[in-house]
């Protein structure tokens, strides 16, 4: 074993390496994804946006995004490593290796002569009895005279020459790494050394584990806790109106960690009063409704009170301390919604399909949240069947200035886009009257909002039609356009405390049984991995097709171009559900934007499943095809449906049921009646 000085010696070497192996490449790693990773500066200019404070660069908001925890930690390794290794090179400079041409201060293969007047020089200056100072005296001894001895002495000279040293082959020493106040413990030393394996090599893995265990079994990938999925997914229903998923999304359980004061129970009061109007309560028995809410769990309630607040833009009658908690609320309201959305469209059938009418509101109580706008707003008008709700996202837009620009022959959302710049500056500042400065706040946001457009095709793979049973791949180009020639954006949310990125959400569904065939998360901000994504979907397609590499390659460049010019490929496959005709909607939904969302219809045949090998007919997939009177009001009435925010009444749909029961017991017995009659005849006929 090597001395205690040279364990002390290679201590710091080794905390160097343990500390520098994964700093090193974690440290490039983050460089990297810091230059690779574009700082999205595109978000709204108008004076909302800019009061809101979010986009402000101010240096205590600098200095904050990089003095995180993980930052701080970082540079304080770095420190660590820098003074590590300033020591380990001075530590080496004590320690080096045994050189006496060097200590005598004379080349190497000097004369004998040479190496005595040397000697002497450095004799005069180091000697003992020349010098008193210990430090002297010790060189003198240890190097002077050593390198001396090496260089006369003929046996010395030749060990130094052979070997490197004067005293011969050396031989081969251990040391243990660990400082030398832990081993100059007298027969203690074996035990630290335990003790030190144990502790690094099997405790500290294990605690490491427990903690990545513990809070594995509490959350997700998502940071959302598995009781908060537990709940999501046994109070999703297939009926779920738009209007209740709000019951639904505040049943997480990250909002009972939502400190309940004493003091806040006036203030809940009060704002209870005032979103009313808001929460799901018959009026027709208000007292057993209120009583029946204020039982709930009372973090629950004061979360879904504080959400109120937020949407009927009331929080600036909150005092801090709720102020600070309904900011909290809103932070993990992005994920929740994630998370329910994911619940709403997990498939639930034996077929795969997910459920159509929660996910649509799941997306509409997004972009209420987002835009800070009441569910209310999005009740049909008499003029509108989307209501209001889009006109309020717009800067300095109220119920009133909405009033009277309906009146103006301006109904939808979509005939205001459609308007020219001259016409909408025309309507809002002589109609609206709103000021210069108001109106070129509505430009800026509405050079912002997307339009969207949808192409997608249906279809097997290497076969001409669709058979029962067969996998059905679906190809969706969703494109998105902007007044101002962007891709991607940050969109208009003044109100929303936090940033957020637009989302987009594809679902290929069939409205008429409620069932969602397809369903994929699509994003225009991160081109990077939708060039990516495209292109590893592109590939996989054109190998099932049994493409040549040039095909491959051509397609390949094609899905890129596509992308770099505003274009998002959602592609999966999907099981053909049994024979007959089909009319399909492709969804593609925004969770940020109220008003944007696109629809187109698809119209899919399936044939009867024939023999093996056999194909029974081909398969027609039309998109964009006219519809008769009747299917056209079935789609009436479904969109009606799907907007509607007023609360689900059961007992109608119980009748609603029972009529189509009866009707089709009526055709029933009509049916065996008309074959009686029938059967009557033919016997009278053979009589």
């Amino acid at each position: 074993m090597a001395d205690s000085e040279e364990n002390n010696a290679l201590f710091p070497i080794f905390i160097l390496s343990m500390i520098a192996l994964p700093l090193v490449p974690y440290t490039i790693l983050k460089l990297f994804r810091a230059a690779s990773k574009k700082e999205n500066n595109i978000h709204c200019a108008c004076s909302d946006c800019g009061q809101s404070g979010k986009y402000r660069k101010s240096v205590f908001k600098r200095v904050a995004n990089v003095s995180t925890c993980g930052n701080f930690t970082l540079v304080l390794l770095w420190v660590i490593t820098g003074f590590l290794v300033h020591y380990v090179k001075n530590m080496s400079r004590e320690n080096q290796v045994f050189e006496p041409f060097s200590i005598l201060g004379i080349e190497a293969g000097a004369s004998d002569n040479e190496i005595k007047k040397a000697y002497r020089r450095l004799s005069i200056q180091y000697h003992p009895d020349k010098n008193p100072d210990p430090a002297a005296h010790k060189y003198f001894v240890e190097s002077i005279s050593k390198a001396y001895q090496a260089l006369t002495d003929p046996i010395s000279r030749e060990n130094f020459e052979k070997y490197g040293h004067p005293d011969g082959r050396q031989g081969f020493q251990m040391g243990i790494a660990l400082p030398q106040f832990l081993l100059n413990i007298d027969g203690a030393s074996s035990g630290i050394l335990l003790m030190w394996i144990v502790g690094i090599c099997i405790l500290l893995p294990l605690v490491m584990a427990a903690i990545y265990l513990s809070r594995a079994s509490k959350y997700t990938g998502n940071n959302v806790k598995n009781d908060t999925l537990a709940a999501y997914y046994h109070l999703m229903k297939p009926s779920l109106a738009p209007s209740k998923v709000m019951e639904v999304f505040t049943k997480a359980a990250e909002f009972l960690e939502i400190p309940v004061r004493r003091s806040d129970d006036e203030p809940l009061h009060k704002l209870f009063t005032t979103v009313r109007s808001e929460l799901n309560i018959d009026l027709k028995n208000i007292k057993k409704e209120q009583a029946k809410f204020w039982k709930q769990h009372p973090a629950l309630v004061k979360a879904e009170l504080l959400i109120q607040a937020h949407l009927t833009r009331e929080t600036a009658s909150l005092s801090p301390d709720l102020e600070r908690d309904c900011k909290r609320v809103l932070e993990f309201a992005p994920r929740l919604l994630e998370e329910l959305m994911k619940m709403a469209i997990i498939p639930r059938s034996s077929k795969g399909h997910g459920w159509l009418r929660p996910a649509v509101g799941v997306v509409e109580l997004s972009q209420c949240i987002v835009q800070a706008v009441p569910l209310s707003a999005r009740k049909s008008t008499a003029g509108s069947t989307e209501g209001i709700a889009a006109f309020l996202q717009l800067p300095h837009f109220n119920d009133d200035i909405v009033k009277k620009i309906t009146r103006k022959k301006v109904r939808t959302f979509q005939d205001f886009q459609d308007m020219s710049i001259q016409e909408r500056d025309e309507l809002l500042s002589q109609v609206a009257e709103l000021s210069p400065p108001q109106v070129v706040d509505v430009e800026k946001v509405m050079e912002l909002i997307p339009s969207l457009t949808v192409e997608v095709t249906c279809g097997t793979e290497g076969e001409e039609g669709v058979q029962e049973g067969d996998v059905v791949t679906v190809q969706a180009w969703i494109n998105l356009s902007r007044p101002n020639g962007l891709i991607g954006a940050i969109p208009h949310t003044p109100r929303y405390p936090f940033h957020k990125e637009e989302n987009f959400w594809f679902l290929l569904a069939d409205p008429t049984s409620n069932n969602v065939w397809f369903s994929q998360k699509v994003s225009f901000v991160d081109e990077v991995g939708a060039i990516s994504a495209a292109s590893a979907a592109i590939e996989e397609r054109m190998e099932v097709l049994g493409a040549s590499p040039k095909e491959m390659s051509d397609a390949v460049k094609e899905g890129v171009e596509r992308v770099k010019s505003g274009s998002r490929l959602a592609m999966g496959k999907f099981l053909a559900a049994a024979e007959g005709h089909y009319n399909l909607t492709c969804y593609v939904l925004c969770d940020s934007w109220i008003g944007v969302d696109k629809k187109s219809n698809l119209k899919i045949r399936v044939l009867k499943r024939t023999r093996a090998g056999t194909r029974g007919g081909q398969a027609v997939v039309d998109e964009g095809v006219e519809e008769d009177e009747e299917e056209i009001e079935e789609e009436e009435e479904e969109e009606d449906v799907e907007s509607e925010y007023s609360e689900d009444d059961e007992e109608e749909e119980e009748k609603v049921s029972a009529k189509k029961k009866g009707v089709a017991n009526g055709k029933k017995n009509g049916r065996k009646g008309r074959q009686s009659s029938s059967d009557e005849s033919s016997g009278s006929d053979e009589d």
